[in-house]
């Protein structure tokens, strides 16, 4: 099957070319799309002369926007997603199509516990696959891995759920399981950037604590809403409970309790039925 290989960049004129020339050397048939996301040095005349197909960005709009502009314009029945800072290499590509022959939708690189820049990296993946896979019902082993590939049919179905900041893997993932498509995960190592990160710790910190509750919603809001509705329930049973044997009264405050149990599983019910048309689209 053709194969598209699309490499986000921004700022990686040190690292682009390598990346480049690996994926047309191991691939020398696949279209390789480098989108360059509105870098301010020479990512884009390196990538082309690397002999990558150059999309570029006049402002930087993000790497899930870059993705999404690479998938658009890759023409391969199979699409393959890496970074272009070096961390991966198109020499590991290899298992993952072989999981995608097999009859998997999608296949995602796995890292292993040392290819995570810092132990607070690690435990933030660790807390997004544990989470995921609670409200999937099957294990997660790298919920947000950008080295992936998966078939472009398939993808392309979900690009206008895509987000334009850094939690496309995420998004992606869960929407494939959400609709029934099978994907599969496959170990990896991946090296150190090369370069800057552009990861702000206490920026994308928050940005990071949105995605839990978005793999949540995304899934199934109600696996959340749901036991939320119970917890506040429960409190104001409770709390009824303590103000009739020592007051004999029903308080204000037990009733905002009830009423707040009710209105999120309200919205929890609305945003199953939310959730089960956006995905009947697939």
């Amino acid at each position: 099957m053709s194969l598209s290989i699309v490499i986000p960049a921004k700022n990686e004129g040190a690292a682009i070319a390598a990346v480049v020339a690996n994926a047309c050397l191991q691939y020398p048939d696949a279209e390789v799309i480098v989108v360059d996301d509105g870098s301010d040095d020479d990512t884009a005349k390196v990538a082309a002369d690397a002999g990558a197909m150059v999309i570029r960005h006049p402002e930087s709009l993000g790497n899930g926007a870059a993705i999404k502009s690479g998938a658009r314009a890759a023409t391969g029945e199979i699409i393959a997603f890496m970074d272009g800072d070096g961390q991966h290499t198109a020499s590991e590509l290899a298992p993952l199509l072989k999981r995608l022959d097999e009859g998997y939708e999608m296949a995602i690189g796995a890292r292993d516990t040392g290819s995570h820049a810092n132990v607070g990296r690690l435990f933030a993946n660790g807390l997004y696959n544990g989470i995921a896979s609670m409200m999937s019902g099957r294990k997660i082993l790298d919920l947000t891995s950008g080295f992936r590939a998966a078939r472009a049919e398939k993808f392309k179905q979900f690009l206008y759920l895509l987000p334009n900041g850094f939690s496309y893997p995420t998004t992606i993932t869960m929407a494939f399981l959400r609709s029934g498509y099978s994907i599969t995960f496959e170990p990896i190592s991946a090296a150190e950037r090369v370069g800057k990160s552009h990861i702000r710790p206490i920026r994308d910190g928050v940005r990071f604590l949105i995605i839990i509750f978005k793999v949540a919603t995304l899934y199934s809001p109600l696996k959340i809403f749901l036991p939320a509705s119970g917890l506040f329930f429960a409190t104001g049973l409770g709390y009824y409970a303590y103000t009739y044997v020592t007051t004999a009264r029903f308080t204000n405050m037990s009733m905002l309790l009830f009423s707040a149990s009710v209105i999120i599983f309200l919205i929890g019910l609305i945003s199953e039925q939310i959730t089960a048309l956006t995905y009947s689209r697939s």
